[in-house]
């Protein structure tokens, strides 16, 4: 079903002053992190891994602090907004320890493109055994930009894997490419059936929904189940979706943002174009967005049916109300730090854990003041 604009007063919300949430209660846990890039948690409270970009895996545990660098790593191509990305624990982690990573890969000819693979994290949690890489983004575009990374598991066993165009507009709009686009696979790295372009000629088949620019989010609506993707925007309009199967939503031909010189997006046709879909919440000035986690533990009801979402440009992170598919942004809680927000999730205990993506980056954990 085709989306369509969304009211005015929510646009709004880019540019009027809101109300601030309640205030927050901010504590260091850990300094000197070399642009972190996002965490997963480990079970039974040992702790956390930590991404960074120049390709280093560590473990955090609370008492014992950053752990040396994690062995038997894939090889990174760290440039520009290249290197280690996301990591996610497989649904089966507890038996199987299986780790997964995506990253920027290198290629023949000084460019690179996006990259999963996994491997079993040695009891000790000192090696990654045995990595095997399962997906390469085709063809190897970017010179160091929009690799996207993100991943999540839904809870049917599938992982879902958000790619960035590699700063190349229209590849996001041809099937036949990698570049801006969702794919789906299952927890071995397969091709699902019933994945939208299976047997079409000139489309790659592991494409779920296409037509996406620099994705940064990515996160399972745990009232609904159903997969959230939010996306940079050129010099505005980064916007939030949920992807259909085999939907368009959009980039290059149609974008609420304009080119960084200030002019038109050369390939865009408007803001709303016949054949794409238009996302649930867009703004109209960009935050940067980075990093997405809803919430929904018990331990502070006021947080409750709220969706937090990191800035890398605005430094803060953004507060927003979850009805449906519906959003409204409440507010930011976080200005005050000056601290460009790569990642931000719920943790098992209820706490909000933020990395700062910095030379010097840090791990907080984040609770209400009160």
């Amino acid at each position: 079903m085709r989306r369509f604009p969304l009211l005015l007063s929510f646009v709004l919300l880019s540019f009027t002053a809101l109300a601030a949430p309640a205030p927050v209660k901010v504590e260091v846990l850990q300094t000197k992190l070399d642009h972190p890039w996002s965490l997963a948690f480990l079970p039974d409270n040992q702790g956390m891994l930590i991404t960074l970009r120049d390709g280093q895996l560590r473990r955090w545990q609370a008492g014992n602090g950053l752990a040396d660098p994690i062995t038997g790593m894939p090889s990174v191509w760290a440039h520009g907004q290249g290197g280690l990305l996301d990591v996610v624990l497989a649904p089966d982690f507890a038996q199987s320890r299986r780790v997964w990573l995506s990253y920027a890969e290198a290629g023949q000819d000084g460019k690179a493109g996006t990259a999963v693979g996994y491997g079993r994290l040695s009891d000790d949690f000192r090696h990654l055994e045995d990595f095997q890489t399962v997906f390469r983004q085709q063809p190897k575009l970017s010179t160091g930009n929009h690799f996207g990374g993100r991943m999540v598991f839904d809870g049917k066993g599938y992982l879902w894997i958000a790619l960035g165009e590699n700063n190349q507009r229209p590849t996001a709009q041809d099937l036949d490419k990698l570049q801006g686009k969702l794919v789906r696979l299952t927890d071995e790295g397969k091709v699902p059936q019933d994945n939208p372009f299976v047997g079409k000629a000139g489309a790659r088949p592991e494409i779920w929904s296409y037509g996406i620019r620099n994705p940064q989010g990515l996160a399972i609506n745990p009232w609904s189940d159903a997969l959230w993707l939010h996306e940079h925007g050129p010099r505005g309009g980064d916007e939030i979706n949920i992807p259909q199967k085999g939907k368009n939503y959009g980039w290059p031909l149609a974008t609420w943002g304009i080119n960084y010189s200030g002019l038109a997006i050369p390939e865009a046709k408007g803001q709303i174009v016949e054949g794409t879909e238009q996302p649930i919440f867009y703004w109209k000035n960009s935050p940067a967005i980075s990093g997405m986690a809803f919430y929904n533990a018990d331990l502070f009801p006021q947080w409750k049916q709220k969706l937090f979402i990191g800035a890398l440009k605005d430094k803060d992170i953004i507060v927003m109300s979850v009805d449906g598919d519906k959003v409204s942004e409440d507010g930011r809680i976080l200005g005050d730090r000056n601290q460009r927000i790569r990642d931000v999730r719920v943790g098992p205990d209820g706490f909000l854990y933020v990395l700062t993506d910095e030379s010097d980056g840090e791990l907080w954990k984040v609770s209400p003041a009160q």
